[in-house]
């Protein structure tokens, strides 16, 4: 029979003792810590009323929101937020809005705009919340009531049900799909014009993102769909702006290799290209548009604009990230490409290092991962630290938590994603572990 505690007399705890209980262990609102108790004295499953409050607090305690330590390798973790980004801000307000020459209203484009327009080598750019309203907003914006081509093999589903037929319906454009799933040419596309003349408004390229068809498979190039009497918007998804990557000291990195980006993309003669701000561009959650001047301007004008236009906070972020890229300081500036840009034998001494300060465990070379649907089945060569068992519900459970991975009945922690000033906390966890 189920039972809940009760007092001396026989009585549940009143709902203000236990909330004024919780408290001593919380540090929850009070508010909170009253619906818990209340929660908990109505549970007729409950063993202890007490108990089972705590672990209502406990539980919701845990979901906050909070800055932890990556330890998967996975560079650009969905879960965890992907790319990470360093923000400092004073509590002040900004000038999102304000021309600071004329002290009237402005634009909150313009001058990230500028920036990004400069990065990608395009006329014009707008931001937006994030790139599958990017994509929405180019294809309402352009092709309302009308046709958009875009080859079978791409017409996708990427993470979070996203998937470009219904993003086209809602859109209000039709969806023409040409070619067939393994193989699109030139032609595919040149007979859909042929056929259905000035009702086709776009062609709609998108790279798959987040995995590879390999084996008889044919797909057209920008640079010739460019040749075509239709505007040609292309979704590269994660965000490379150059592939020359000329911020880095060396040269492009190999697992980059067949990675479309934005530069070079508009030199092929695309019309729009959309991407993703928090993967390989390395900033917030955000969508960019980039490309011919009077097509940005359409969107920019398009009703859902400002629906998904994003706030303060983003573009201050994304004028930072921009501008460390044109200083050619995004190794030293940008979380992502610090990341990215560490050497084998750094990460090689640092696991060395935190190996001596612990005990029972072992360096271990290991395969990072760039993540996000970003260069799907590349991997870069990594160290890091293995501890035999499964403990990744200690280490989630550390004041500041640490995610890692565990596979054959170890866990892994990678230190391609561990700041390096993090290290220390690495090394306490590991020594709280019950191995």
């Amino acid at each position: 029979m189920n039972r809940v505690s009760v007092d001396t007399a026989g009585r549940p705890p009143s709902v203000d003792s236990l909330a004024r209980e919780l408290a001593l262990r919380h540090s929850l609102p009070h508010a909170l810590l009253v619906d818990f108790a209340r929660r908990a004295i109505a549970e007729s499953g409950a063993d202890d009323v007490k108990q089972f409050a705590d672990r209502l607090a406990t539980e919701f305690g845990q979901s906050l929101l909070r800055e932890v330590i990556n330890a998967t390798g996975v560079l650009l973790h969905t879960n965890l937020g992907r790319a990470p980004v360093e923000m400092q801000v004073s509590g002040r307000a900004s000038n999102l809005e304000l021309n600071m020459q004329t002290g009237e209203r402005g634009s909150r484009q313009e001058t990230v705009g500028k920036l990004l327009s400069l990065l990608c080598g395009a006329e014009s750019a707008l931001v937006v919340n994030n790139n599958a309203a990017a994509v929405l907003l180019v294809v309402a914006a352009l092709a309302n009531s009308r046709d958009v081509v875009v080859s079978r093999g791409e017409s996708v589903e990427i993470g979070g049900n996203f998937r470009i037929p219904e993003v086209t319906e809602q859109s209000g454009a039709r969806l023409i799909d040409v070619g067939t799933t393994n193989r699109t040419r030139l032609r595919d596309y040149k007979k859909a014009i042929d056929k259905r003349g000035n009702d086709i408004a776009l062609i709609l390229k998108v790279h798959p993102s987040n995995y590879r068809v390999s084996g008889f498979v044919e797909d057209t190039p920008v640079r010739e769909l460019a040749e075509l009497p239709v505007p040609v918007a292309v979704d590269i998804g994660s965000g490379l702006i150059d592939n020359t990557c000329p911020w880095l000291d060396a040269r492009p990195p190999s697992w980059l290799s067949n990675e479309p980006a934005a530069r070079q993309t508009i030199s092929d003669g695309a019309a729009l290209v959309m991407f993703s701000g928090d993967k390989l561009f390395g900033g917030p959650q955000c969508g960019v548009i980039v490309g011919r001047k009077d097509l940005v301007e359409a969107c920019a004008s398009h009703p859902l604009a400002r629906a998904l236009r994003p706030g303060s906070t983003t573009m201050l972020a994304l004028q930072s990230l921009c501008l460390a890229y044109l200083n050619k300081t995004a190794t030293k500036e940008i979380p992502f490409w610090k990341m990215a840009a560490i050497s084998v034998e750094d990460l090689r001494a640092r696991a060395q290092a935190i190996v001596a300060a612990t005990k029972n465990h072992e360096v271990c070379q290991v395969d990072s991962l760039p993540g996000a649907g970003s260069a799907p089945g590349a991997t870069i060569k990594s160290f890091g630290v293995v501890v035999r068992g499964d403990h990744l519900r200690e280490l989630r459970s550390n004041s500041t938590p640490i995610i890692a991975r565990v596979k054959d009945g170890r866990t892994f922690l990678d230190l391609r994603t561990v700041q390096p000033e993090d290290d220390e906390i690495v090394v306490r966890a590991l020594n709280n572990l019950r191995v």
